[in-house]
């Protein structure tokens, strides 16, 4: 097994000796235990079987094998794709799932007998992990090579301005699935566990065990800062633990401490080149400013092992930093190796936006919301699309029609499908703004802070010469998002037309003031993420500005 295989990222490892998609737990008395064999109450180990779509997988064998003494039972998922194993001791265990044509996953886990029950839920992925161990299966050569960055705060963009920064907030928001590494447990589950382990460091705050796993625990909830004492004590009781230097590094990174984390990175990958570490280099690399070291380090771990998530991570890096014909090769590969990952699908999409291909963005994004119908992501890119862009497709509004009916308390899909009625009407409809409206009404009903709503709504009312109206809804718009400037400047708009022009005066000042920090702000964003360049294999194209 390789040791540092995580579940989401990187799978489980076998120092670790943690579930990521679990309970987190400790053995107890481990002193004691060294001399006896596990005592005390058993535990029921049960979970369920998904694929990357989040379909339940039913018949897929789920092996359970324990460490010491060794021994392996094995089960069969349901028709809601759940499995059982009851009455296990404590112990350390090997958790495998696998079914023919979906795929497989394995995570490690720790039994204690302080635990009625643990709940692990696994995700099937269609990359096998000894992909690995073979020639790599990306391409033969990647047709791009990155080649440096460049200072992007002067370039331009396919379309106007709003486009291009729902471009650049597109782009860091695909980003953002990639960092996404929440688990599914059953409630209370990580405070029960967190005790446990808080109580094992009261009796004895010299173990590794309890201080590493601790640490890890804090470093997966994104407690990094809370997590680094624990990890640095673990690591003084154990300085060659690779599984604990793994995670002393990522929580390094995550505080600042670059210098150090790139150090154990670095030192890590040269006694163990895998892919996982090449990916830990990388993630330390971006904190550190280096982009272009980075997307090399996805690069190399995409090749070795190309996995959904080390091939997304890469595509996220390349079109983070503008490379969006290299990014959309990645994310058409990833979604050709993984049909079911719905967010290769979005990196596509965006990617495609980002190309000033509004159509296909619109296809991809909706193709991604067609494998969970229920999962919210897509349609909230394809609302950011469609809320850019002054005709919506057909598709799009579908799609979001669905969204606002399948997810009614959902204020986004409210908003989105009321915009995506309203751009695409024909002339003026009084049957269709009715129903804008009665969404709108809705959806900063469920969510007064949505001031993106009351400013739509007010350019509504302000069409049906509802001017009190309008001026309410343009005010709230303000309270809810004091920082969105077309708020202001539509309220600046309908205190004129009421003849209040200190205060219109007011409002255009703060908008004005406001779009001149926005525009600021923009170019020292653009400054901070810069662009790749890079050539394409032939040599007749180089990358392009945004």
């Amino acid at each position: 097994m390789n040791r540092y295989r995580r579940s989401h990222r990187l799978a489980a490892s076998i120092y670790r000796m943690i579930c990521l998609v679990g309970v987190f737990a400790l053995v107890a008395n481990a002193v004691s235990a060294q001399s006896q064999k596990p005592t005390g109450p058993s535990t029921i180990l049960q979970g369920t079987v998904r694929d990357l779509g989040n379909r339940a997988i039913a018949g897929a064998t789920v092996c359970l094998q324990s460490k010491a003494p060794a021994q392996t039972l094995t089960a069969n998922t349901d028709l809601d794709g759940h499995y059982r194993f009851p009455a296990l001791p404590a112990g350390t265990y090997t958790l495998h799932a696998e079914m023919p044509g979906v795929g497989d996953a394995t995570v490690d886990l720790v039994v204690v007998p302080s635990e009625n029950a643990k709940w692990i839920d696994l995700k099937l992925s269609k990359a096998s992990t000894s992909w690995s161990t073979q020639v790599p299966q990306f391409f033969d050569e990647p047709h791009f090579t990155v080649a440096g960055v460049s200072d992007t705060t002067n370039l331009g963009g396919h379309g106007s301005d709003v486009v291009v920064r729902t471009t650049e907030t597109l782009a860091r928001d695909t980003a953002s699935l990639g960092r996404d590494r929440s688990v599914s447990r059953p409630p209370d589950a990580g405070r029960a566990a967190e005790k446990a382990l808080r109580d094992e460091l009261a009796r004895d705050p010299e173990s590794f065990e309890a201080n590493h796993l601790l640490g890890t625990m804090l470093v997966e909830s994104r407690r990094t800062r809370e997590a680094l004492p624990y990890l640095e004590r673990a690591s003084g009781l154990r300085p060659n633990d690779d599984g604990n230097t793994y995670e002393l590094a990522l929580a390094r990174a995550d505080t600042g401490e670059i210098g150090q984390a790139l150090a154990e990175a670095k030192d890590l990958l040269s006694r163990h080149d895998n892919a996982e570490l090449h990916h830990l280099l990388a993630e330390v690399e971006e904190k550190q400013a280096s982009p272009v070291e980075a997307v090399r380090e996805y690069q190399r771990a995409a090749e070795m092992n190309p996995s959904e998530s080390n091939l997304f991570d890469w595509g996220a890096e390349l079109l983070l930093h503008g490379a969006v014909d290299p990014a959309l090769e990645v994310f058409g590969k990833g979604s050709r190796l993984f049909p079911d990952s719905a967010r290769m699908l979005i990196g596509q999409g965006v990617s495609s936006y980002a190309r000033g291909s509004y159509n296909q963005a619109v296809k991809h994004m909706c193709a991604a919301s067609e494998l969970n119908p229920a999962d919210p992501t897509p349609y909230l890119f394809l609302g950011k699309v469609q809320s850019a862009d002054a005709t919506p497709s057909p598709d799009s509004v579908e799609k979001l029609e669905r969204f606002a009916r399948l997810q009614p308390d959902n204020a986004q899909a409210s908003y989105f499908y009321a915009l995506s009625l309203w751009n695409s009407r024909q002339g003026k409809d009084d049957k269709i703004a009715a129903q804008v409206k009665a969404l709108l009404e809705k959806a900063v009903r469920l969510d007064s802070g949505l001031g993106a709503g009351f400013l739509q709504l007010g350019i509504l009312e302000l069409e049906e010469n509802n001017l009190p109206g309008a001026l309410s809804s343009f005010q709230r718009a303000v309270d809810a998002s004091p920082q969105l400037p077309q708020a202001h400047y539509r309220l600046a708009q309908a205190y004129r037309k009421t003849g209040d022009l200190p205060r219109a005066q007011k409002e255009l000042e703060i908008y004005e003031k406001m779009s001149r920090e926005t525009a600021e702000q923009s170019v020292r964003e653009r400054r901070e993420i810069q662009q790749f360049v890079y050539t394409l294999r032939d040599g007749h194209a180089a990358s392009q500005p945004r």
